[in-house]
């Protein structure tokens, strides 16, 4: 492969997508680092010890502020995103499927490799297979893509469905972990060999599979679709007055669904008829969409702030690690492992939840400072760049000339 200075490694960026990009980084890893701290195995036991008033704040912090509201704002990032490139490949007569296979590969490649060598809650591979359907779904119409947005976020029976599909083709979940128990996973993760934490990290994939496809892949979609409807039709080159125009009916929608997450979690679920499994699953339903436009609306206040305030100084900092989000995504991986695993310290269930969200919170600041650095010396995160160089089957030129 030849070295190549193309225009498509400069193009200019869009400063807010790329603050979008670094709050997601900081709420996924908030959230990420407390399953790191505790498997799902083990998570509900694990946190009942935690009652401290500052634990107990940190858990409603977490509750209320950050659960199922990073995923979806990265997912739709990764639509808005994906469309942008697809557009501008489209207009330059160069819109090809093969490249698309071949990007969304390597995706998944790296996704196999976060679950191999680092961790299990990987994202990447649904991703990957996502991105696949911007081929097809970038030449639909707009009520198409926008109807089965809405669809696949509102459908409230999948967990109905994936059970049902689940006993067709005989996938059981729990034969995965059937030979673990809590102790067990602790101790492999705190004192077992390298290669112990690989096979453990495929057992727990195979175990959390359910969860991905019946839980997550359905707001990743839609999410997703959304994000490719906002982009193929340009909403990025008039942000500004886009986030003005829709300004009155984002207020109202947050503040109703705030007002359901409120009752959701200090009224309805004490209530006896939340203990009927159909009515139960439809409150939960509502508190999940609820929280998915509580992330849309991080969205839209932080773009306020951005054009209407002098705020924009205080956010701007994220836009270096949403530079890199790829690269920061898998540093968190990495930091995990090192805190938590017997490649490190082998601090495993050790930390409270407001030390994991300190922890969070200060591997977030390191990020800002270590991508604002490297920026100022490259033009691309490492692994940002190596996915371009084999997407476009071109050795890129990385380093800028400062």
């Amino acid at each position: 492969m030849k070295l190549q200075d193309s225009k498509i490694a400069t193009t200019k960026r869009i400063e807010l997508l790329d603050v979008y990009r670094g709050f997601a980084i900081l709420g996924i890893f908030v959230v990420n680092i407390v399953i790191m701290n505790s498997t799902f195995l083990n998570q509900d036991e694990f946190a009942t010890q935690w009652t401290s008033s500052v634990d107990v704040i940190a858990q409603k912090v977490l509750q209320l502020f950050f659960y199922t509201k990073f995923f979806p704002i990265f997912s739709l990032l990764f639509g808005l995103g994906i469309s942008m490139q697809a557009i501008k490949l489209t207009e330059k007569g160069k819109m090809s499927t093969a490249f698309f296979i071949r990007r969304m590969f390597f995706l998944f490649l790296f996704g196999f490799l976060h679950i191999s060598l680092l961790w299990s809650g990987d994202v990447l591979n649904m991703y990957a297979f996502l991105g696949l359907l911007t081929v097809f779904f970038i030449k639909k119409s707009n009520r198409l893509i926008l109807g089965l947005s809405l669809l696949f976020l509102l459908f409230p029976f999948y967990d109905f469905v994936f059970e049902r599909l689940f006993n067709v083709v005989g996938y059981d979940s729990s034969q995965f972990l059937i030979n673990h128990s809590g102790e067990s996973v602790r101790n492999i993760i705190r004192n077992g060999s390298y290669l112990e934490g690989v096979q453990l990290r495929f057992l727990e994939y195979g175990a959390n599979f359910p969860m991905l496809i019946g839980f997550l892949a359905p707001i990743a979609l839609s999410m997703f679709l959304l994000g490719l409807y906002l982009g193929k039709n340009k909403i990025y080159e008039s942000l500004e007055s886009f986030i003005i125009n829709i300004k009155k009916p984002v207020l109202i929608v947050a503040v109703v669904s705030n007002l359901y997450r409120i009752l959701f979690l200090y009224v309805l679920v004490k209530l006896d008829v939340y203990k009927i499994d159909i009515v139960r699953q439809l409150f939960i339903k509502f508190m999940v969409i609820s929280d998915v436009i509580m992330g849309l609306f991080y969205l839209w206040i932080m773009s306020w702030l951005w054009y209407k305030t002098k705020f924009r100084k205080v956010l701007s900092p994220l836009k270096h690690v949403g530079k890199m989000a790829l690269t920061n995504y898998l540093m968190h991986s990495f930091i995990g492992l090192l805190l938590f695993s017997s490649v490190g310290l082998s601090l495993y269930e050790t930390f409270s939840p407001s030390q994991t969200f300190l922890i969070a919170l200060l591997v977030f600041v390191f990020q800002i400072i270590t991508s604002r650095i490297w920026l100022y010396y490259f033009k691309f995160g490492p692994l940002e760049w190596l996915w371009r160089c084999l997407t476009y089957k071109k050795v890129f030129r990385l380093k800028k000339n400062v």
